[in-house]
């Protein structure tokens, strides 16, 4: 550090600790300001321009030091020199003693900030580059925000030092009046009954609406910005109250709430209702499970007492069940069932042409144009296939294209150990396959803790799965007939011999071909959105798949109420998405469960936890079902019995979670689980035996040595 920025760091130092330590604050104050109101008054009328002047450089002192007293000091403004000149006063001397404070904090801290933080700060040093003003002038226009905090942090970025200071000027400028206002009222209290006058109580009620105000000032602004290229294209009258585009879980029910409340709403769905989850997902791979699983039990039974039991696989037959269980389910998500609702249902593509309006291309060729209050974008996700050389020449099936198999692959490769490619792994392994499952991470499943990755891998291993986990694909290719996936292991290159491969790295938003590029609507690897699921157009929506982070039919579902609710009563009632208590499951056996966090979250966060475990394999009704294996994780607060997170690995886990899912949900504690009859016996047992496990631990040990004492003493 040079001598410049050392002498600068001392001599603010100094000044702050002058501050605190001759209790300067004493003189910011609205008791002491009353009890020399008199003199500073008659003072101002003797020496205008010096009062003026003084106040000014205190003003600009306190706030370039971002030293507490700037508040009082503006309605102390208002109390002496009226509204007018009161503001004028405010207003510059905020605004130059905010950038001074800007420009301490870049000269001593942007450079190593930047240094040291550039990486992950890339993409707010671009969004500050590119409309840095009118960040900062939603911050200014907003008191919630501590001004002295954004004047430091924004001297962080690249922002210019001009544009820091007009656009304080301008938006800090709402807010002092408001400020200066009330200090105006304040001057004229001769007595505390003053504080009553109407007056007074109509400065402090503007005060304590500002924020709220300020807020809508603030979308105002935003919403006039981002719809200054459509002016004068929106309609005088709508059509609808709501186009949905997109008819798998977020799309059906958001449709399913704008119908509910009365409203005019159209869906869009240029394939088959029900999305993924019903044609390509959740439905048709638990139907496998289910049928695979049937044979493991078949396998096993000589644990169930049963000294030989055999079964014929006809594997087109249970692809065809599979196709039955869809098909038996259909008509929940079926369009006769939603136009019964009251939901308009169109086959057909959807175009956002402009924030009002949606061209429907139907399924006849023929082309409307919807007129619409708001839209809710639920297109969802496909699987997505990395490009990995070769990989179109040898071909390839997703968890899409997988459902039209009648034959059963013989040597089945699959690429990827998420929840996807975990689950199609052993449901194909038990069938009979013969299944290379490669993943480039060193686990299966790497977002739950590494312990229930290595049951699942022993699992997997034991029913015959060949397990590459830290195996990089890197080139498929096909010699003499034979296709051959070559990959990296330990710096060493594989040959894996396959005859079908089964890509499931992951899914992809279906982000194109419905006019998001046309409208500028930001992407990533999903649609961006604010916390009410809002696009940059205030009245266009995404949820589901499409707008992340989850990708679960219930989560989908979840942000689908937010959707609707907002989409349909904006400006009137909002309400944020709420993901503090998301569930998930991953159906391979042992089964996983999660809700909250698990460890390796906590650590990464840095939350202090504590870990309470009981073992299912010590449960009557596992040993009873020969399903004697797993446990039951919680995390809790330490010390306390509230619950941060817990995980279930082992039979019906997916089931089981609800009772944590409710008691974080609600918050309720472990003891609250513990003092909750559990019928037995059932695997639901093992939540009461963990929050027993937790009791256990936290006994109070000193009182029960009292206690003890008492027994003693009534036995003698």
């Amino acid at each position: 550090m040079n001598k410049k920025k050392t002498g600068l760091i001392l001599l603010i130092a100094a000044l702050v600790a002058s501050y605190f330590i001759f209790d300067l604050g004493r003189y910011f104050s609205l008791d002491f300001f009353k009890s020399q109101q008199a003199a500073v008054e008659a003072y101002r009328a003797a020496h205008p321009w010096t009062t003026a002047g003084l106040f000014f450089a205190i003003y600009v002192a306190v706030t370039a030091l971002s030293l507490p007293g700037a508040a009082v000091m503006t309605l102390i403004a208002g109390a002496i020199f009226g509204l007018l000149t009161g503001v004028l006063i405010v207003s510059f001397a905020s605004s130059i003693g905010a950038t001074l404070a800007f420009l301490v904090s870049r000269f001593l801290l942007h450079d190593w900030v930047q240094q040291r933080f550039g990486d992950r700060l890339k993409a707010i040093n671009a969004g500050v580059k590119r409309e840095g003003g009118f960040y900062l002038f939603t911050l200014r226009l907003v008191p919630a925000f501590p001004f002295f905090v954004i004047n430091l942090v924004m001297g962080l970025t690249p922002i210019r030092t001009t544009t820091f200071y007009w656009v304080s000027q301008v938006g800090m400028l709402a807010g002092t009046i408001v400020y200066v206002n009330a200090g105006t009222q304040l001057g004229q209290l001769e007595s505390l009954s003053g504080i009553l006058s109407p007056g007074l109580l109509g400065a402090f009620v503007l005060l304590g609406l500002f924020p709220l105000i300020a807020k809508r000032i603030v979308a105002a602004v935003k919403g006039r910005k981002v719809y200054a290229r459509w002016a004068g294209q929106r309609p005088t009258r709508f059509d609808r109250n709501l186009v949905v585009i997109g008819g798998g879980s977020a799309g059906l029910v958001t449709s399913y709430i704008a119908a509910a409340v009365k409203a005019k709403v159209t869906l869009i769905e240029r394939h088959k209702l029900g999305g993924d989850c019903l044609n390509t997902g959740c439905v048709p791979s638990k139907a496998l499970i289910r049928s695979a699983k049937f044979l493991s039990h078949v396998r096993r039974a000589e644990e169930f007492g049963i000294e030989a039991a055999e079964a014929k696989l006809d594997f087109a037959q249970v692809m065809e069940r599979v196709q039955s269980v869809v098909q038996a389910i259909e008509p929940h998500d079926s369009a006769e069932r939603y136009t019964g609702l009251g939901v308009d249902v169109i086959a057909g593509t959807a175009k956002i042409t402009s924030p009002w309006t949606v061209e429907v291309t139907h399924d006849d060729g023929h082309v409307d144009t919807l007129t619409t209050r708001a839209i809710v974008i639920a297109t969802g996700a496909r699987p997505f296939v990395p490009p990995i050389p070769g990989i179109e020449a040898t071909g390839y099936l997703t968890s899409d294209t997988l459902w039209a198999l009648r034959e059963q692959p013989r040597r089945l490769l699959v690429l990827g150990g998420g929840p996807i490619g975990c689950e199609l792994t052993q449901a194909f392994a038990r069938l009979g396959s013969q299944v290379t499952q490669v993943e480039m991470l060193p686990r299966l499943m790497v977002r739950e803790d590494e312990e229930v990755s290595q049951l699942v891998m022993e699992r997997f291993i034991a029913e015959g799965v060949d397990v590459r986990v830290g195996t990089k694909a890197k080139q498929f290719v096909i010699e003499d007939g034979e296709k051959l996936l070559i990959a990296e292991h330990d710096g060493q290159d594989l040959r894996i011999p396959f005859d079908t491969l089964l890509v499931a790295v992951g899914r992809a938003a279906n982000l194109t071909g419905f006019g998001l590029e046309e409208l500028g609507i930001p992407t990533g690897k999903t649609v961006d959105t604010n916390d009410f699921l809002q696009t940059i157009y205030p009245n266009i929506y995404a949820a589901g798949d499409v707008a992340g982070p989850y990708q679960f039919t219930h989560t989908a579902a979840h942000q689908a109420w937010y959707a609707a609710v907002n989409a349909l009563f904006d400006p009137i009632k909002t309400f944020k998405a709420d993901y503090s208590v998301i569930p998930w499951a991953t159906f391979v056996e042992p089964e996983v469960a999660r809700v909250g966090l698990n460890e390796q979250d906590a650590r990464e966060q840095g939350i202090a936890y504590e870990v309470t475990r009981f073992g299912i394999d010590d449960l009557d009704r596992a040993i009873a079902d020969s399903e004697a294996h797993g446990f039951v994780k919680v995390l809790t607060v330490p010390g306390k019995d509230r619950i941060l997170g817990v995980t279930i690995v082992g039979e019906h886990a997916g089931d089981l979670i609800a009772e944590y899912v409710l008691a974080m949900k609600h918050g309720l504690g472990l003891n609250k689980i513990l003092g909750t009859i559990h019928i037995y016996p059932t695997l639901a047992e093992a939540n009461k035996y963990a929050a027993g496990e937790w009791k256990r631990a936290h006994a109070p040990q000193k009182l029960l040595e009292w206690v003890a004492r008492f027994h003693a003493w009534r036995r003698a």
